[in-house]
């Protein structure tokens, strides 16, 4: 049982037979015919009662018919909705859980806004998580920090952070050979911010006896205010702390303190509703090169 079958079908029922059916479809009687044949032995019912030349509907043609009206109608829709250009639907959005925290609240607020008739889904995770979402099409689009493999994403810059080293407010050094930090707390394998700090320790000709693997960056911070050990972040995550004081802030030097967040994407599969995310972040985040600009309109 195909559409067309079913277009034919309800063109012959509204027409109350063959011939006008056959001159509305713009078919010869004969290929009607055969086709209202073919779908009967397919359902396995007759969908008219025929006498002579006459045919009248059967009980199962009379419950096929809203059926058919039904799905011909969804099949209309969603053709609609393939060529349609307008974000509408659901856009399933992944990021890191700093970039979800500190970055994305007021950019969805604004989506939103716009595109009232997207309704946003978001899912956290580090950058091999969200990439491999992607690319088995349970995600659209993502934020995580680079690098992200260049062959099967597109992406597009969306965030400069600053990343600091935090620990508590009495530890006023983290570089004293004699006294290095012995416990690092981040999040699992695969957090970019994690690998930072591993270098950051390997840098130094040290490495961390302790690593407490946490899940969310309010509880990182909470074991870093008790004292349990240091943490590498981006900084705009601490503007949503209520017991920053109990934190010292430690910078980094200038080539380890800076991370781009950017917002990819599977290679031709971008959407009307990435499309105005992506139009979103042009105008209110980093300034980019022509070349970028230049694949945002394309």
């Amino acid at each position: 049982m195909d559409l067309s079958d079913l277009r034919i079908f309800r063109m012959v029922v509204r027409e109350g037979g063959i011939t006008r059916a056959a001159e509305k479809l713009f078919r010869v009687q004969s290929n009607v015919t055969t086709r209202i044949r073919q779908l009967e032995e397919d359902l396995g019912v007759p969908l008219f009662i025929r006498e002579g030349k006459r045919l009248h509907v059967s009980p199962a043609g009379h419950r096929l018919i809203d059926y058919a009206d039904r799905l011909l109608a969804l099949a209309e829709e969603a053709r609609t909705a393939v060529l349609d250009s307008r974000p509408r639907g659901t856009l399933r959005l992944g990021a890191m859980e700093s970039t979800a925290a500190a970055r994305l609240p007021g950019l969805l607020a604004e989506y939103h806004a716009r595109y009232p008739e997207v309704k946003i889904q978001l899912r956290t995770g580090n950058p091999q998580v969200l990439a491999t979402a992607l690319l088995a099409g349970e995600l659209d689009a993502a934020f995580a920090a680079e690098p992200i493999a260049d062959t099967p994403f597109e992406k597009q810059p969306a965030f400069h952070e600053e990343l600091v080293i935090v620990s508590a407010a009495s530890r006023a050094s983290v570089e004293d050979r004699q006294d290095m930090p012995k416990t690092m707390i981040a999040f699992e394998h695969g957090c970019p911010h994690r690998k930072r700090l591993e270098q950051w320790y390997a840098r130094r000709g040290f490495m961390a006896e302790q690593t407490i693997e946490l899940g969310s960056y309010h509880a990182m911070l909470g074991c870093v205010v008790a004292g349990m050990g240091i943490a590498l972040m981006p900084k705009s995550v601490l503007s949503g702390f209520p017991e920053s004081r109990w934190l010292q802030l430690h910078q980094l030097p200038p080539d380890e303190d800076n991370a781009l967040t950017v917002l990819f994407w599977r290679k031709g599969a971008s959407s009307p509703n990435v499309q105005a995310l992506r139009e979103l972040l042009a105008e209110q985040s980093l300034p980019i090169s022509p070349g970028v600009a230049a694949a945002i309109t394309a």
